[in-house]
């Protein structure tokens, strides 16, 4: 295990994440808000400290790094990073208890959207900013903007962890490069990335939105999380910007190669793209289906596909923004619903779930497997959009498949001492582990987390650090082998 460059990328880290904590103490120093401004200046100064004592230890980090080391690294850099990050929370006192600042915090840089907090709206708004930006940086992964900012990158020393880094932290089941250097590809990432979101705060401010607001609510959209800065999330403003949300969720849920081929008018990679296809017909169906199953509950048949789409993008692409309590919705409805948490969004882009892409090479697999028992001397290879899988990706999957299930399953059965009621302990476990932030009952969309013990917060911590880095990282970390020496 190569220790001492993992530190160094730790200590890099928190440099970037005490970097990102100025604008949070600017706004509050704008806005008068002392205390929340003390709060976040020592907790930036803390950061700094400790990457520049990490860096000064690790110094002399000899190059390279195995697939293992890229694993731990992302795992255990996403923990210091929340541990860090919860700081000015705790500090500030507007989340007394140092387990519920960390539930908050980790929840923003997963995406998950799950929150502690009873009242939105009386935190001051230098947090409320750094709470939402903890969405935009880790929607595509601090350390791939890592990658794109390293000097060092074109070397062969920094390449042969970068691809190790990019692939620990980067959701789906594979990921290749756009471009032959990894600096490159990170760099391309982050460039859509930033246009994007640009592109969403420039749309909600034709209506007249808040700078901040629409800066804030593009940092949920773009990173898929879900934290509004309202009581209500997202239902009190207009329509107009109900339906921007919607595009937007929609479009951060798309794997970003297809932008980048957009860029590069390669529409053959496009149109051929399965996932893509399921992303979308999923998408379609579901809306079409719930907004016949709901339309009695609204005044027209507007209003229901404008709710209907809104839930269904939000849901599927793992957000968690809500303009209605869909807990009233009927039974079909809600049902739908949960299978959108399970199947998600694309994989390379900003949601989380089971990714549409896993869902397609789980089926193709389940077909190859009847088909063999029918014909055990056939020889099949699965394809996905016209390219052959390799088999240790299939391999990966089904192991994936078997960690999602088991660690859904001791994660339900832990957090029901708390003594809920089932479909809140599950639609819990299930909406923080494909990080999506509101479940059902007493976790729905106008509930918060903030009645379960620490025990429970703890798991539910677990489950969403577990959800965004794909399990397998999360899991080395508990491994006894994998602290041993080769």
């Amino acid at each position: 295990m190569n220790y001492k460059m993992i530190g160094r990328i730790t200590s890099w880290i928190l440099a970037i994440e005490a970097a990102f904590m100025l604008p949070a103490v600017l706004i509050s120093a704008f806005c008068d808000e002392i205390i929340a401004g003390r709060a976040l200046s020592i907790s930036m100064i803390a950061t700094l400290l400790a990457a520049g004592v990490l860096n000064r230890l690790c110094r002399k980090a000899r190059s390279g790094m195995f697939a293992r080391d890229g694993l731990v690294c992302v795992g255990i850099n996403w923990i210091v990073m929340s541990l860090f990050g919860c700081l000015p929370f705790w500090l500030s006192g507007e989340i007394p208890a140092f387990i519920d600042a960390l539930f908050e915090i980790v929840s923003g840089f997963t995406t998950t959207g799950a929150s502690i907090l009873t009242n939105v709206e009386g935190m001051s708004r230098g947090l409320l900013y750094w709470r939402s930006f903890s969405h935009w940086l880790g929607g595509m992964g601090v350390l791939v903007f890592l990658l794109a900012l390293l000097p060092m990158s074109g070397r062969s020393s920094t390449s042969s962890y970068s691809m190790h880094l990019l692939r620990a932290e980067s959701p789906g089941p594979n990921v290749g490069k756009l471009v032959p250097k990894m600096k490159q590809t990170a760099m391309i990432l982050y460039v859509l990335y930033m246009l994007l979101t640009v592109l969403d705060v420039g749309f909600l401010l034709l209506d007249g939105m808040p700078l901040f607001d629409a800066i804030c609510t593009a940092f949920g959209t773009a990173g898929t999380g879900g934290f509004g800065i309202k009581n209500d999330s997202i239902a009190g403003y207009s329509p107009y910007v109900q339906n921007v949300c919607t595009i937007f969720m929609f479009l951060f849920g798309v794997n970003f190669n297809i932008y980048y081929f957009m860029v590069m008018r390669r529409i053959r990679p496009i149109e051929h793209d399965e996932e893509l296809r399921l992303y979308v017909g999923v998408a379609v169906l579901s809306v079409a289906l719930i907004t016949l199953d709901i339309r009695s509950m609204y005044g027209s048949w507007g209003d229901s596909v404008r709710h209907a789409a809104f839930q269904v993008s939000s849901i599927m692409t793992t957000t968690g923004f809500a303009t209605t309590d869909f807990d009233l919705w009927p039974s079909f409805s809600k049902a739908i619903l949960l299978c959108l948490m399970v199947i998600g969004a694309s994989a390379g882009s900003t949601g989380g779930g089971l990714k549409c892409s896993r869902v397609i090479l789980l089926i193709k697999l389940l077909r190859r497997n009847i088909s063999q028992v029918l014909h055990p001397q056939n020889v099949q290879v699965v394809r996905i959009s016209g390219h052959a899988v390799d088999e240790k990706i299939l391999e990966r999957t089904n192991a994936y498949l078997s960690a999602y299930v088991l660690i859904i399953m001791v994660s339900f059965v832990l957090i029901s001492l708390d003594g809920l009621s089932m479909t809140t302990n599950f639609t819990a476990v299930l909406a923080c582990f494909n990080n999506i932030g509101p479940g059902l009952e007493l976790v729905g969309p106008s509930q918060n987390y903030a009645m379960f013990t620490p025990l429970a917060k703890i798991v539910l911590i677990f489950d969403m650090l577990a959800g965004r880095l794909e399990i397998f990282p999360v899991l080395l970390l508990l491994t006894p082998r994998t602290w041993r020496k080769w």
